[in-house]
């Protein structure tokens, strides 16, 4: 039967990523999401996926548009297949790979949104409770717990915004990888690739901070090797960290993300001159394609600083519109 069929080569390629690729389990759990999908949209018409067309395939991501999905997730979707085909193909189970010819979606390479390097300013510096103050948290878990919580969001942001990192890179940050007497952390990225990752000034003064007067209130008795806790020493989730940046991007008027302030470390690393081969390092690219959607920022910048510096850029050519004839 076509599920069975589908059953075991869903099962078969996400082995090979887990075992042959090392794919990190988020990376494996989002391969699964969206192949589900698309398997039971063949269920539907009783078709395997070893049988599948490009006509399948086509009518799959018009299912998807009509359902109001935007550009970008049919992207990742459509991204999925084509590697779970690539597989196949490799692995003999297909003789044709049906999403061949089928282009992405037009937006899947717009750059992602950023923040003005204001708007970061602003948001760290929401962060910053006033002097002498006690804050909401302070409030309600109690000054020194309180304080602590406020030290921990204050070094988190800071590090999100300096290294680029992802939420589950944060989350899963060990105190053993925070390296501040040399200026950098190690960090474990996808498929436990690990990256050292430079830290500014203020990264490591928020981090030095935190580390002497807000974990300590926040660990208590307990003990834990992760760099960034909750109170009593627990771990903390993706969608914690998500709350705590969205809570500093509203008090300082705007909607962010901690993908954004990943997003704004790379866009203004290029825009101040970054090759791409440094900002592919930091944000652990496995690929430097990925990393190439943010060159288009430093445009303005590289024509503004050839019109300044090179010696015909000022020169002006008067075209007209017909030649002289003799």
């Amino acid at each position: 039967m076509a599920s069975d069929l589908n059953a075991r080569a869903l099962s078969g390629f996400l082995d090979y990523l887990r075992v042959e690729r090392g794919s990190a389990k988020l990376t494996i759990y989002a391969y699964s999401r969206d192949l589900a999908q698309f398997v039971e949209f063949l269920g539907k018409r009783r078709v395997s996926l070893t049988s599948a067309r490009r006509e399948e395939v086509r009518d799959f991501i018009q299912e998807l548009f009509s359902n109001q999905l935007d550009s970008r997730s049919v992207g990742r979707k459509l991204s999925a297949i084509r590697h779970l085909y690539r597989y196949l193909l490799l692995d003999g189970k297909v003789r044709k790979d049906p999403t061949l010819n089928i282009d992405s979606p037009k937006q899947w390479k717009v750059l992602p949104k950023s923040l003005s390097r204001e708007e970061v300013e602003s948001m760290l510096t929401a962060s910053v409770p006033a002097s002498g103050g006690v804050t909401a948290a302070g409030r309600r878990y109690g000054t020194a717990r309180g304080q602590g919580l406020v030290l921990r969001d204050r070094a988190m942001l800071e590090l999100l915004y300096a290294g680029g990192l992802r939420v589950s890179e944060v989350t899963g940050a060990r105190l053993e990888d925070l390296k501040l007497e040399l200026g950098y952390v190690l960090v474990r990225g996808k498929g436990d690739k690990e990256r050292m990752v430079p830290l500014g000034a203020p990264a490591q003064q928020a981090l030095d901070e935190y580390l002497k007067n807000g974990r300590p209130a926040l660990v208590g008795e307990r003990t834990s090797p992760l760099l960034f806790v909750g109170t009593g020493a627990r771990r903390l989730t993706r969608q914690r960290v998500w709350q705590l940046v969205g809570k500093a991007a509203g008090a300082a008027g705007r909607h962010s993300s901690p993908h954004m302030l990943r997003h704004s470390c790379a866009t203004h690393m290029v825009e101040n001159g970054a090759d791409l081969r440094t900002v592919q390092t930091i944000l652990g690219h496995a690929d430097i394609s990925t990393t190439q959607i943010y060159t288009h920022v430093a445009l303005d910048r590289l024509k503004s600083v050839y019109a300044k510096h090179h010696p015909r850029a000022k020169n002006r050519v008067q075209v007209s519109g017909s030649g002289s004839q003799g």
